[in-house]
């Protein structure tokens, strides 16, 4: 089976899968056509407001899109509590996670062109993948556990990246021993690129075998690897060429160089937490490592046009950057019952939620938590920072919440949502 024809059973299977939701009693599935009530809206302002003069958040931008036009704009608070800028749409707010949302466009759109393909094992393109094996924990009869090392049942693919059933984890969330590996291997230490962060991540177990478990994880990173070594260039200067120049991202990256764009950085409250990620998270502290996964920054001038380009179906402006066919594959759920992907109580998408290639996508929308409101198709990603997305093609809709808070995200973030869809009638 070639390339084409396995993406085209990959898109019907997955289409299948959405097709047919298992629907709860009593839906909140609002009917297409909905408008915004303004006075409704104004909960909005009134919460954050709240969040800031309550001193949780030191600020916020939050932008509502409806049919290509703003139906609600609000920036709170500053910056920083030090400087007291306030908020702008040139705010530079660190995007966490939401950068795997980039980059996981940037990578469809090579494989549309054919550059990488979806069935391609990824010791293709990094051959020490070819000798990684997979940790699974053994209880010995005092009741302690060992990690034994076996082979993969199959190779790990660009599929597994993409959807994360890689089997590659993160070292700061769980206590498996392969979790525990990762935290003992020191893999941030000293300064890296791409190149020597991807052979780091080869020499440690996978957490499972490859397309078992939706595992959330370093995967986006070795994408990343996998599409430097596809196209001999380096993850930003792709990601400039075929995403964030055309669309006109002009202030999005992963390091502030410049001194006046330093001013611009906005921080959390300074009794928040860290991001407890386990590396330097400062835009300012140049290093060779671009993180795929979590690394790049944004402003809501550009993440707003890179949303609504979601929105659109994969076009912006008269440009096309992913193909229909391309886009219904990358927004279908690939994680559904009939895939064989498990999921465990670290399945971040929540209830109600398949996964894509690179972002959740609603199949349920009784179930969806949280919150419950929403629409069949919904997509969605969030960041350790606190930012935000939710594209709802059903109702022509996009929403964004860009601030700097790991302590208060999932609340605020669950709020917002709700106050979001309250504020539609039909």
């Amino acid at each position: 089976m070639n390339s084409r024809q396995i993406l085209r059973a990959l898109a019907i299977g997955a289409l299948l899968l959405v097709a047919s939701p298992v629907r709860a009693e009593g839906t909140f599935d609002i009917p297409a056509g909905a408008r915004f009530n303004q006075d409704k809206l104004a909960k909005i302002t009134a919460f954050f407001k709240n969040e800031v003069d309550t001193g949780k958040i030191a600020g916020a931008n939050v932008l509502i899109e409806q049919h290509g036009k703003v139906v609600y704009h609000q920036t709170f608070g500053v910056q920083d509590v030090e400087s007291k800028k306030p908020i702008t749409d040139k705010t530079i707010f660190r995007l966490f996670s939401m950068t795997k949302a980039l980059t996981s466009v940037v990578a469809m759109q090579l494989v549309e062109d054919g550059t990488i393909k979806l069935e391609d094992p990824v010791s293709k393109y990094i051959p020490s993948f070819a000798n990684v094996k997979v940790g699974v924990e053994k209880k010995n009869e005092d009741g302690t556990k060992t990690l034994e090392l076996v082979p993969p049942t199959r190779p790990m693919t660009v599929l597994d990246l993409m959807r994360h059933t890689s089997g590659i984890t993160y070292g700061f969330y769980g206590d498996t021993l392969v979790r525990k590996a990762y935290a003992a291997a020191n893999i941030y230490a000293g300064d890296f690129d791409l190149a020597e962060f991807a052979e780091r991540i080869a020499k440690l177990p996978l957490h499972n075998q490859p397309g078992a478990l939706w595992q959330y994880g370093h995967s986006t990173d070795i994408l990343a690897r996998v599409m430097e070594v596809a196209t001999g260039k380096p993850l930003l200067t792709i990601m400039r060429e075929r995403l964030l120049d055309p669309l006109g991202m002009v202030d999005t990256g992963f390091y502030v160089i410049d001194p006046e764009k330093q001013k611009l950085i906005a921080l959390p409250v300074p009794n928040d937490s860290n991001f407890r990620v386990g590396r330097d998270t400062n835009p300012t502290n140049f290093k060779k490592i671009e993180f795929a996964s979590g690394g790049m920054y944004s402003t809501m001038a550009d993440y707003r046009r890179f949303t609504q380009m979601l929105l659109n179906g994969g076009t912006f402006e008269g440009k096309t950057y992913l193909k229909p066919e391309t886009f219904k594959l990358m927004t279908s759920d690939h994680v559904g019952p009939e895939s064989g992907v498990a999921r465990d109580y670290f399945y971040f998408p929540g209830d109600g939620f398949g996964f894509g290639l690179g972002l959740a996508v609603r199949t349920d929308p009784g179930n969806a938590k949280p919150p419950p409101p929403g629409s069949l198709g919904e997509l969605k990603w969030d960041g350790a920072s606190g930012c935000y997305f939710v594209v709802d093609r059903k109702q022509d809709m996009f929403f964004v919440l860009l601030e700097q808070t790991p302590t208060e995200r999932q609340r605020i973030q669950r709020t917002l949502k709700q106050l979001v869809y309250e504020a539609l009638e039909k």
